[in-house]
This record gives structure tokens, C-alpha cells and sequence, in this order.
């Protein structure tokens, strides 16, 4: 599928998205405590799979041809089942900002992936940025690498950056996907991620129970706001102006991430996580050949 160029209606999708995910981080620290980390993942992956399969009747889409539907059963548990489950458990560790900053790092592996495995090119430009982003990333996580099997913060870190590398699969896979509807694939994206997460929650957590103080309220906007309405968003963006094009939320989401954290959960910020987020967002503009100014105010 060769790129297109992004309409006036991709750069409003990625705006919303930066939005969304960017307080996503806030909203997933809320229900993690009233809820463990496998029943928040499950909880939004299953309530958006029932809202998305819902929109699918309704507007009488039509099925995934059983080749579609190949690929999607691989997409699901990469864009869903094992992002959401290893922010959820690393946010249990390190503050909502560091997992909001650490996504930033996506087009560190979407970029390299999209050359390799798919039809978007690599330039010197891009190899550039990359190197920047990887130097923000180190600077991130900074020395708490060192100290793995000294406390869950390390592995925390860890957990956020691998859920970042399992997006970038699930984009590139996204875009090799046989040709299906937007509102189907994002529904059984889904649907394969409830399949794998329902008997995990079952096994480790167990059937949940009902909490209160708010911590409902979280699961249910997790579930159909980031999950079913941005996975919807997501794949629209992707099949129509390209993956690289969407890692544009990637100057957002951080950016968001930090404000909810800070001004809403009251996180303490280091100054290494400010410090690597501004290398990480010069190692973006690089590799997209833009400024701070044309994020704000894209073409149609």
C-alpha cells in the first residue's frame, strides 16, 4: 500500500489521539488502585472489543476476509493484549509522566521496522533522529537499569519500553494488512486481545469484583474512550497516510502525559525525565523534517 498524503481529517485524528493517550497514563494510575494491573488491561480491552463489535452491526460493516483476518488475530494481542498489560503492571511502579515520555521513543523502532518490513523509506535524516531518540531513552531510564533485582522500579521501566516496541510491531503489521474496514479491524484487534487477556485476568486476578471511589468510572473511560474510539482512530490513520505519519501523536502524547501527572496526580518529575524528553522530541523532528511551529499548525 503506497503512503498518501494526510488530509486535513488525519492530522485532526492525531490530534485527538495525542489528547486521549496522553491522559490515558492518568486515567489507567486512578484505576490501578481499585483494580490490579491484568483487570485494567482486560477491563478496557473487553469493553472496547463489546463497543467497537456494537458500531460494527450497527453500521452493517463487513466481515474481515479470512486472510484479513489472519493478520489480525497476530495485530490484536501486539497493539492490545501486551501493551496494556505491561503499562498497566509497569505503572504500578514508576510515575504516569515516565510512561507517557517513554512513548514517545515508538518512532525510535516504528521507523527502522517501516524500512525493513514495509514500504516507507529510511534516509539519513530519519537514521539521525533516531540516534537522538535512542540518547533520550537512555537518558530516561538513566542508572535504574543497574539496579534490576533491587526493586520493581527498574522493571517498571522496562515493562513501559517493551509496551512501546510492541506497538511498533503492531503498526507495521497494520500496514500489511490485507486490504478490510477500518471500524472491523479495529473491533477484532480487539477482540483477539480480549481473547488472550480474559483467562490471564481469570487465572492470576480472578473474577473482579465491583470497587468504588471512582475507580468504575476510570475502567469504563478506559475502555471505550483510548481503547475503542482511539483504536478506531488509530487504524484509520495508519491505512490511509502511514505509520510513520501517525507516530506524529508521539510529540502529544508525552507532552500530556506530564501535564496530567504533574498538575492532576501530583507526580514529582526528576529533571532527567524534562531532560529526556526534550531529546526525544528533537530526535522526532529530525527524523520528520519539521519544527515546533508546523506540529501546531499542519497543512491540509
Amino acid at each position: 500500500m503506497a503512503e498518501s498524503p494526510p488530509t486535513l481529517g488525519n492530522w485532526i485524528s492525531v490530534i485527538a489521539l495525542g489528547l486521549i493517550w496522553g491522559g490515558t497514563f492518568m486515567v489507567v494510575s486512578i484505576a490501578l488502585r481499585g483494580y490490579g494491573p491484568i483487570t485494567v488491561a482486560c477491563a478496557r480491552t473487553t469493553l472496547g472489543a463489546l463497543a467497537l463489535i456494537g458500531v460494527m452491526i450497527a453500521l452493517k460493516r463487513p466481515m474481515p476476509s479470512p486472510a484479513a483476518m489472519r493478520a489480525i488475530a497476530v495485530i490484536g494481542p501486539m497493539n492490545t493484549a501486551l501493551p496494556f498489560m505491561l503499562l498497566s503492571w509497569g505503572q504500578q511502579y514508576v510515575p504516569s509522566a515516565f510512561a507517557g515520555i517513554s512513548m514517545a521513543a515508538l518512532p525510535l523502532f516504528v521507523l527502522p521496522l517501516a524500512y525493513f518490513f514495509s514500504d516507507e523509506t529510511l534516509t539519513l535524516r530519519r537514521a539521525v533522529g533516531i540516534l537522538f531518540g535512542f540518547l533520550g531513552a537512555v537518558v530516561l531510564i538513566g542508572t535504574s537499569v543497574l539496579k534490576i533485582g533491587t526493586g520493581l522500579e527498574p522493571l517498571g521501566q522496562i515493562a513501559c519500553v517493551l509496551a512501546t516496541i510492541s506497538y511498533a510491531i503492531s503498526s507495521i503489521l497494520t500496514r500489511r494488512c490485507p486490504p478490510v474496514d477500518s471500524i472491523s479491524m479495529a473491533a477484532f484487534t480487539l477482540v483477539f486481545g480480549s481473547v488472550v487477556m480474559l483467562p490471564l485476568m481469570f487465572w492470576f486476578e480472578g473474577v473482579p469484583t465491583l470497587s468504588s471511589n471512582g475507580y468504575n468510572l476510570a475502567i469504563l473511560f478506559l475502555g471505550f474512550v483510548p481503547t475503542a474510539l482511539a483504536a478506531y482512530l488509530r487504524v484509520q490513520v495508519v491505512r490511509t497516510a502511514g505509520s510513520v505519519f501517525m507516530t506524529n501523536v508521539n510529540y502529544q502524547v508525552p507532552l500530556w502525559s506530564v501535564v496530567f501527572g504533574a498538575f492532576v496526580l501530583g507526580e514529582t518529575l526528576p529533571i532527567r525525565f524534562f531532560v529526556a524528553l526534550a531529546i526525544i522530541l528533537l530526535g522526532l523532528m529530525i527524523s520528520q523534517g519539521k519544527n515546533p511551529i508546523r506540529l501546531l499548525i499542519p497543512r491540509a
